[in-house]
């Protein structure tokens, strides 16, 4: 027995349409999947400013890696919902984008004699400043609670990051179920495109 002919189909239409609605429905799935991954694993996001140059440049396009949510570690960097902690951005926005220096349980200083960041006692390696830039115009002797990071943009003297909210409630921490997920990769511009390295572990 044939199974009847859907309302508005002619039953007796020629088969050569059939791979073509076949290939409609893999295009459907294929596109519903995107979505997914999209949601579920990798999303995109756009750089509204320098705060983290010379790693990340304003109009960057961004891949963040979502399976990363919560497990945020020293060096990655990381996207976060600042609401509550760093406040709303110039446009409102909910999204910061910077650089995870110290997690819980660490204490965090600047500066050494040297003018270096020091995690726990050992200097922060921090290779992605910019030539000559200090690390911190603003002195600063923190110790990140459980649960927790203290987080900095790339361009110190450029970036509103937890160095602005020490006298805060919180301090200036943002908790880590906070983090939409970590930094991977530019993807636009083509120019520019290319892995996002997590560097900046003590030692």
């Amino acid at each position: 027995m044939t199974a009847p002919a859907l309302r508005g189909e002619d039953e007796h239409a020629p088969r050569r349409r059939r791979p073509l609605r076949v290939a409609a429905v893999v295009v459907i799935a294929v596109l519903l999947g995107v979505l997914g991954v999209r949601h579920f694993v990798v999303q995109t996001f756009w750089v509204p400013s320098s705060s983290m140059a010379p790693t990340l440049e304003e109009g960057d396009v961004l891949l963040v890696d979502r399976t990363q949510r919560g497990t945020a570690r020293r060096g990655e960097v990381v996207v976060f919902d600042g609401t509550g902690y760093f406040g709303p951005g110039e446009d409102g926005r909910r999204y910061w984008v910077k650089r995870v220096i110290g997690v819980g349980g660490d204490r965090v200083r600047c500066c050494d004699d040297a003018g270096r960041i020091t995690v726990n006692g050992a200097v922060l390696d921090e290779l992605y400043l910019a030539p000559g830039k200090a690390p911190s115009d603003v002195p600063f002797d923190v110790e990140v609670p459980d649960g927790a990071m203290f987080l900095l943009g790339d361009a110190r003297a450029d970036s509103a990051d937890s160095r602005d909210h020490l006298g805060s409630p919180g301090g200036g921490m943002v908790p880590r179920e906070r983090v939409v997920g970590e930094v991977t990769r530019i993807v636009w511009p083509l120019a520019r495109s290319g892995q996002v390295p997590s560097i900046g572990s003590p030692g």
